[in-house]
């Protein structure tokens, strides 16, 4: 989960140094791409920790809003 949630802001960033739209359209998608396995792992992490159900679902929300946010991104900048 760490390398996965890491590399959403490692792609972030690249995408803003991108080379082209289309560099930059690419990074964005691969973010989203992290997102949802981050998600993914945060969904098996609330079965596994139930004392710590109210934190994941708490990082779970704000891993969805950042997925809303790089989906409009990506809506918006097809290249």
């Amino acid at each position: 989960m760490v390398g996965s949630s890491g590399s959403i802001g490692v792609n972030y960033c690249e995408a803003n140094e991108g080379e082209s739209k289309k560099d930059f359209y690419h990074k964005i998608r691969i973010s989203k791409k992290e997102i949802k396995e981050t998600k993914h792992w945060l969904r098996l992490l609330a079965k596994a920790e139930l004392e710590k159900l109210t934190y994941i679902r708490r990082l779970w929300s704000e891993a969805h809003e950042l997925m809303l946010i790089f989906s409009k991104i990506v809506s918006k900048s097809k290249v």
